[in-house]
C-alpha cells in the first residue's frame, strides 16, 4: 500500500510540480469563461476548480488526470441560475456529487467497456474541434500583435523541446506564458489579458450550506439538474480517463473515478463552487507537460488558488495569447490525426460512427448526446453484423427432418428464424439442432416457440436438442411451446 502510494505521488516529483503550475495557469481563464457561461460570479468556477482539483487527486481513480469546472457542465447550469439563483446551483451540485458517490457504488463506471474505439475517436476529434473554436473569439477583430503573439507562443512550444539540455527539462507551455508576458509587459503591447477576464477573488473560500429550504419542493426543482450534471460529468470524466490511460499507457480505477468525482463535486458545492468533472484539454497540457502523478493534480488545484488570491495582480497580467497558443496545442495534440488517414481503411460503420459522434457534439456542444448518438450507431451496426452469420440448414428425408440453426438469435434474427422453417411441407418428425446457436432474449425464445408451435399445427412431431446451458436457462424461464395452457392463450391472442 505504502509503495503504490509514494508511486503515484512522489515517483515524478519535478516533472508533476512543473506540470501542475502550466495547468494551473491554464485553468484560469477556463474556470472564468465557464462561470460567466453558468451566469455566476468567476469567483464560483475559480473555487470549484481549486477544490475539485486537490480533492480528486486523494481521491481519483486516475493519476495525472486534471478535473475542475467544465463548460460542458456549466451550460447545464444556466437556466438553473436564471430561474433560482446561486444558493440552488450549489444545492444541485451537492446532489450531483451524492449521485455520483452512488453511480461508483454501483459499479457504472465498468459501463465504459460498452464504448467503443470509434465513439471515443470521435469525441476526442469534436472535443478537439471545440477547444480550437472556443480560442476563434479571443483570435477574432483584435490587433496585429495577438496573432503575432499567438504564433511566437506556438513556436516557442514546439520549438523549445528541441533545445539542448533545458528543452526536456522545463514544460515548454510555462516557457511560452513567461516568455510572452515579459514580452507584452516590456513592451507596453495593449492586448487583453487575464485581467480583462473578470474580477478574481482576494479571499480564500469558506464553508458555505447552500441557503435553501430542505423541502420536497427544493428537491424537485434540483434533481433534474443534479441528475444531468452527474451523468454528463461522468461520461466526460471515464472518457476522459480512457484517454489518459492510452497517453501514458497504464490503467484506471473507473468507478473509484466515479466516487472521487461525487466527493470532489460535494467538496465544491460546501466551498461556494460549481460542479465539474475531468478535463480532456487540460488532462493533456498536464501529461505533456511531464504530469504523470496525483501530485501534478494537487499542484494545479492548489497554485491556481494561491495565485488568484495572492499573486492576481501578476496573474492580471498575462496575455490571453499565451493561453490560446497553449489551448491551440492543446487542439492540435488532442486531435486523432490517423483518424483521418485511417478512413480508407476502416469498415464504413467504423466510419460512420466517429463521424457522427464528432457532428453531433460539435453540433450541440453536449458531449453525453455525441457519445449517446455513437454508442446507439455501434449497437445497431454491430447486431446488424451478427444477424448476418445466422444460419438454418435443412436436411433429411422420408418424414424425417433436421434444421441446424449456427450463429446467435435475438430480436435482430428473429424474423430471420422463422422465415427458414417451411411449415407448408412440415415432416412427421422435425428435430431442432442448437448445437452451434445461442439464445440472448425474449424474442428469440418467442421466435422459436412460434416454429415448434406452427409445426405441431401442421402435425409434426418436434425435438429440440443441442441446447448450451445458457440457452436452456433462458429458453426454460421465458418459453411456453411446452405450457398447453399459454400455447392455447396465446392462440386465442391471435
Amino acid at each position: 500500500m505504502f509503495e503504490k502510494f509514494k508511486l503515484e505521488w512522489f515517483a515524478n516529483i519535478r516533472g508533476d510540480l512543473l506540470a501542475g503550475i502550466v495547468v494551473a495557469l491554464a485553468l484560469i481563464p477556463e474556470a472564468i469563461a465557464f462561470s460567466i457561461i453558468a451566469g455566476v460570479d468567476p469567483k464560483v468556477g475559480l473555487y470549484a476548480s481549486f477544490c475539485i482539483a486537490v480533492v480528486i487527486a486523494f481521491v481519483g481513480g486516475r493519476p495525472g488526470m486534471i478535473s475542475a469546472a467544465t463548460g460542458a457542465m456549466a451550460l447545464l447550469m444556466v437556466t438553473l441560475v436564471k430561474e433560482h439563483g446561486l444558493e440552488y446551483l450549489l444545492a444541485a451540485t451537492l446532489l450531483t456529487g451524492v449521485l455520483q458517490i452512488i453511480a461508483g457504488y454501483l459499479k457504472l463506471g465498468s459501463l465504459m467497456r460498452f464504448v467503443s474505439r470509434s465513439v471515443v475517436t470521435g469525441f476526442v476529434n469534436a472535443l478537439a474541434i471545440l477547444i480550437f473554436m472556443a480560442q476563434l473569439p479571443e483570435l477574432t477583430n483584435v490587433t496585429w500583435h495577438v496573432y503575432a503573439m499567438t504564433a511566437a507562443g506556438l513556436g516557442i512550444i514546439y520549438l523549445f523541446p528541441y533545445l539542448p539540455v533545458i528543452g526536456k527539462s522545463i514544460p515548454s507551455p510555462l516557457v511560452c506564458i513567461v516568455v510572452l508576458t515579459a514580452v507584452a509587459m516590456t513592451m507596453g503591447l495593449d492586448i487583453r489579458t487575464v485581467g480583462d477576464m473578470g474580477e478574481l477573488p482576494d479571499t480564500l473560500p469558506i464553508f458555505l450550506w447552500p441557503d435553501v429550504p430542505l423541502n420536497l419542493d427544493t428537491l424537485l426543482i434540483i434533481l433534474p439538474y443534479s441528475i444531468g450534471l452527474a451523468i454528463v460529468g461522468l461520461l466526460e470524466s471515464m472518457m476522459t480517463a480512457t484517454i489518459v490511460d492510452d497517453l501514458t499507457d497504464t490503467s484506471s480505477d473507473k468507478n473509484r473515478e466515479c466516487k472521487g468525482q461525487g466527493v470532489a463535486n460535494i467538496g465544491a458545492g460546501l466551498l461556494g463552487g460549481m460542479a465539474g468533472c475531468a478535463m480532456i484539454g487540460q488532462s493533456i497540457i498536464n501529461v505533456k507537460s511531464g504530469g504523470r502523478g496525483r501530485l501534478s493534480t494537487f499542484v494545479a488545484g492548489t497554485f491556481l488558488l494561491i495565485m488568484v488570491v495572492f499573486l492576481d495582480e501578476w496573474l492580471k497580467l498575462i496575455p490571453m495569447a499565451a493561453l490560446v497558443a497553449v489551448m491551440i496545442m492543446v487542439s492540435i495534440g488532442t486531435f486523432s490525426w490517423s483518424s483521418i488517414r485511417d478512413l480508407k481503411k476502416h469498415p464504413f460503420s467504423t466510419n460512420i460512427v466517429m463521424l457522427a459522434t464528432v457532428v453531433v457534439v460539435v453540433a450541440t456542444h453536449n458531449l453525453a448526446m455525441g457519445v449517446f448518438v455513437g454508442v446507439l450507431l455501434s449497437a445497431v451496426f454491430f447486431a446488424n453484423k451478427i444477424s448476418r452469420f445466422m444460419v438454418v440448414q435443412s436436411e433429411g428425408s422420408n418424414g424425417d427432418k433436421v434444421y441446424t440453426v449456427t450463429g446467435q438469435v435475438f430480436f435482430a434474427t428473429a424474423d430471420k428464424f422463422v422465415d427458414s422453417f417451411d411449415f407448408k411441407d412440415a415432416a412427421d418428425n422435425v428435430t431442432i439442432d442448437l448445437s452451434h446457436a445461442h439464445f440472448w432474449d425474449i424474442s428469440g425464445v418467442g421466435a422459436l416457440d412460434k416454429v415448434v408451435i406452427k409445426l405441431r399445427r401442421e402435425g409434426a412431431e418436434v425435438t429440440i436438442k443441442g441446447m448450451n446451458v445458457a440457452t436452456q436457462t433462458v429458453v426454460d424461464k421465458f418459453a411456453i411451446h411446452d405450457d398447453p395452457a399459454a400455447v392455447e392463450k396465446m392462440m386465442a391472442g391471435h
